[in-house]
């Protein structure tokens, strides 16, 4: 097992992880409701492609970490999971950034595929909102080397966020073809 990267300080990790996450939620709510109306001189749905192509790295990381942890390469599994929370990062910018200049798309799918879209898009959206705090809780205890803790919290953040990362990639190619109609 690896050693502790950080002091573990339970009471000030709470309070930070709480912050961010309240922080990050808020600000994706309120600034998902605001269109700036700005050229930037290239289709603004490029934000999206960009996050669908993060969104499968992520998906990625997550796979090949679960592998590693399992085969005992702990070095690499946190690389790799800090790379994924890196990407992540990434994505909520150019998240933030496509629904500041693109607004909202309408999805215009008819028939079974309509109900398909919507339950995906609701779960997605439920999930993406509630992750955050796992994600931090989860690293925080990887990073202050308690093994066991961390394994239980991962057991729940895991496919969590990777269900929100599949998701997101098959949101994006359901809502794609109906941008700027």
């Amino acid at each position: 097992m690896l050693q502790a990267v950080i002091k573990k300080n339970d009471k000030q990790a709470r309070l930070l992880i709480g912050v961010v996450s309240f922080v990050v939620f808020a600000a994706v709510v309120v600034l998902s409701r605001v269109k700036l109306e700005v050229d930037l001189g290239f289709d603004v749905h490029l934000f999206a492609k960009i996050n669908a192509i993060i969104n499968s790295f992520v998906s990625v990381l997550l796979v090949a970490a679960l592998v590693v942890v399992k085969q005992g390469k702990y070095e690499l599994h946190k690389r790799l999971m800090m790379s994924a929370m890196f990407l992540s990062l990434l994505f909520l910018v150019s998240y933030i950034a496509h629904h500041l200049f693109a607004g909202d798309t309408k999805f215009l799918g008819e028939g079974i595929i309509r109900p398909i879209y919507y339950f995906i898009l609701i779960t997605h959206i439920f999930l993406a909102a509630i992750i955050l705090p796992f994600i931090l809780f989860t690293a925080y205890r990887g990073l202050t080397a308690e093994w066991p803790l961390h394994r239980r919290i991962a057991k729940i953040t895991w496919p969590i966020w990777f269900y929100v990362a599949v998701t997101g990639v098959v949101v994006y190619l359901m809502i794609s073809p109906y941008y700027g109609q």
